[in-house]
């Protein structure tokens, strides 16, 4: 298959939608909840959904170097490795989550003391927790047949799981609340029913997916250097995730320190520029695939047409999407508060936010070539340094006051793409020596 417009929007666009449920789900949940007519509650589901997106967010490694590890054994045509690759993603997402539950009362005590929420709302969100978190192995599982299926090409199959995953979470949620009056567990129990399920036709169609080829050899699935290799990758994926989580984390931290009409205009803000995130992610997606194929088939000409590409598409979109902000920002503003002192602050830092996707497109797509050409080293020490600028730009901006800590992020988001870029050159010659530039990639089986 070629390395074209249409393969990058192929896999891009898929993932976008699947992307863009996530959020659907906590305002269908919001919304059942809010016709119990109770503050507690609906803060208590408001505050676990955030609790358990933190909680899994640290495990996005499952996903992220599955994709790269089975899009390069695609690319060298090794099927073996390839259901060998998922069933040890699997293998490592089931010891995750079953020390998740295994833990689950310090973590749930760990959430309640940092929350500090009021002792009704903390009664609703161990309510929420206590059903969810037996979900844990089935939703990290979750992420990894997500990771397998994009990364041998079929994000049509990943996006028809997502979407009924988050259809079945949905009507359930309904009926079990609504219907049944479970509350806050309902809701809680909605979403693990839905995982359950979603495992287990994700399972089914990773099988179909391997033309139900018998089962991977025990040395196979235990050879120690791959093991060795797919840990070194999720280590190093977990540490840059966790680096990830502290910027926003701190940048959540020092606007409420600002005060609450400088916290709510930055949550504002930075829910409108979370739409355009979900198609960047689309695109970084499609990065991760073909140029992990790439990696595969030792084929630098098609690396380096799936970077361009991947490139190109992002930014357009970014750019777009950065003049909508621009333009439509206010009457978004006006839609989403009612508040004039937070439609005040947040048209004041409107014009930095609409900065956000043209300057974090090259980070977006770097972390996606990254992650497909298993530069996880690499990515781990950048992001690091770009923490390193984020924490410093921030100490020199502070006399600018929440200014200053939009201009940081953007500083931020821009080393990560900027250093990225700088090193990708010895990256390329390191691993595509003296290669003849071919631009075709084998089709996925």
């Amino acid at each position: 298959m070629a390395v074209s417009h249409r393969r990058v929007l192929a896999i891009a666009l898929p993932m976008t939608v699947a992307h863009l449920t996530t959020p659907l789900l906590g305002i269908v949940d919001t919304a059942v909840i809010g016709r119990l007519g109770d503050a507690a509650l609906l803060g208590g589901v408001a505050l676990g959904a955030v609790v358990f997106d933190f909680l899994f967010w640290g495990f996005g490694f499952l996903r992220m170097a599955t994709v790269g590890l089975s899009a390069q054994a695609l690319g060298r045509g090794d099927g073996v490795e390839q259901r060998a690759v998922l069933s040890r993603a699997l293998l490592v997402a089931a010891a995750c989550g079953a020390a998740l539950v295994v833990c689950q009362l310090p973590i749930r005590a760990a959430a309640l003391a940092l929350a500090g929420a009021s002792p009704a709302v903390d009664a609703a969100v161990q309510d929420y927790f206590d059903v969810r978190i037996w979900a844990a192995p089935f939703t990290l599982a979750n992420y990894v047949v997500a990771g397998w299926l994009t990364g041998i090409g079929r994000t049509g199959h990943a996006l028809a799981l997502q979407i009924v995953i988050s259809l079945l979470n949905m009507g359930l949620t309904v009926a079990l609340v609504l219907g049944l009056d479970w509350g806050v567990a309902g809701s809680a129990a909605g979403t693990l029913v839905a995982e359950i399920a979603g495992a287990v036709a994700g399972l089914l169609v990773c099988a179909r997916m391997s033309g139900f080829s018998p089962r991977v050899s025990r040395a196979v699935l235990l050879d120690r250097q791959a093991l060795g290799a797919s840990f070194v990758l999720n280590r190093d994926i977990m540490i840059r995730t966790a680096a990830l989580m502290l910027a926003f984390s701190f940048f959540a931290a020092q606007g409420a320190r600002a005060g609450d009409v400088t916290l709510a205009a930055n949550a504002l803000l930075n829910n409108m520029v979370m739409l355009a995130a979900f198609f960047l992610d689309g695109f970084a997606t499609a990065a991760e695939q073909i140029c992990g194929q790439a990696v595969g088939a030792r084929n630098r000409g098609a690396f380096l047409r799936g970077l361009r590409l991947s490139l190109l598409w992002g930014f357009g979109f970014a750019l777009v999407a950065s003049l909508a902000y621009l333009t439509l920002g206010p009457l978004a503003i006006d839609l989403m508060t009612t508040s004039s002192e937070v439609r005040t602050a947040a048209r004041a830092f409107l014009a930095l936010a609409a900065l956000l996707p043209v300057v974090g497109v090259f980070a977006y797509a770097f972390d996606g070539i990254y992650i497909g050409a298993l530069w996880s080293r690499d990515m781990r020490n950048l992001m690091l340094a770009a923490l390193a600028v984020y924490f410093l730009a921030w100490w020199g901006l502070r006399p600018l006051g929440n200014a200053g800590l939009w201009l940081a992020l953007l500083a931020f988001l821009t080393a990560r793409g900027a250093l990225q870029a700088a090193r990708l050159p010895a990256l390329m010659a390191r691993t595509f020596p003296d290669l003849p530039r071919r631009a075709e990639l084998p089709t996925s089986p």
